[in-house]
C-alpha cells in the first residue's frame, strides 16, 4: 500500500473559518503563506466551470527553506509546502498538508542526510499544526 501523500484532517468548520484556522496553525509553526490559489475562482475564470470552494496555500518556513536549498538546490521544485483546504458537503472542511518525507522520495532527494534532517523538522512542524486544528 502506498504511503499517503499528505496528512488529512476533517474539520467541523465552514470553509472560510478553516482557511483562517489553517493559516494561524501554520504561523504558529513558523510558516507564512506565500501563495494562495483559489481553485474555484480560477476554474470559473479560465474554464467557466463550477467547482467547490478549494484553496491551495503555499506555506514557507524561511529558515527551513534556506537550509533545504543550501543542502540541495533541486529541492526548489518542491517548494513551498502545499496545503489544501476544501469545503465538504456537510458544511465542514477537509485539510491536506503535504508530507515532506513522501515528497522528497521524488528524484531520490531523501537520500541526502541533510535534506532528511530538514524534512524531519518540517514534518514535525506540519504534524503539530495538523494536531492543533483538531484540538482547538
Amino acid at each position: 500500500m502506498a504511503q499517503p501523500l499528505a496528512f488529512e484532517i476533517e474539520l467541523d468548520q465552514p470553509y472560510e473559518a478553516a482557511v483562517e484556522a489553517v493559516t494561524a496553525a501554520l504561523k504558529t509553526e513558523g510558516f507564512g503563506i506565500l501563495t494562495t490559489i483559489d481553485v474555484k475562482a480560477t476554474l470559473k475564470q479560465k474554464l467557466n466551470e463550477d467547482f467547490r470552494p478549494y484553496v491551495i496555500l503555499g506555506a514557507c518556513n524561511p529558515p527551513l527553506a534556506h537550509r533545504a536549498l543550501s543542502a540541495e538546490a533541486r529541492i526548489g521544485v518542491l517548494l513551498p509546502c502545499n496545503v489544501t483546504v476544501e469545503a465538504t458537503d456537510a458544511n465542514g472542511s477537509l485539510v491536506r498538508l503535504g508530507d515532506p518525507h513522501v515528497l522528497l522520495q521524488v528524484g531520490g532527494l531523501d537520500q541526502n542526510p541533510a535534506v532528511r534532517e530538514i524534512a524531519d523538522d518540517a514534518r514535525a512542524r506540519l504534524q503539530r499544526a495538523a494536531r492543533s486544528l483538531t484540538q482547538g
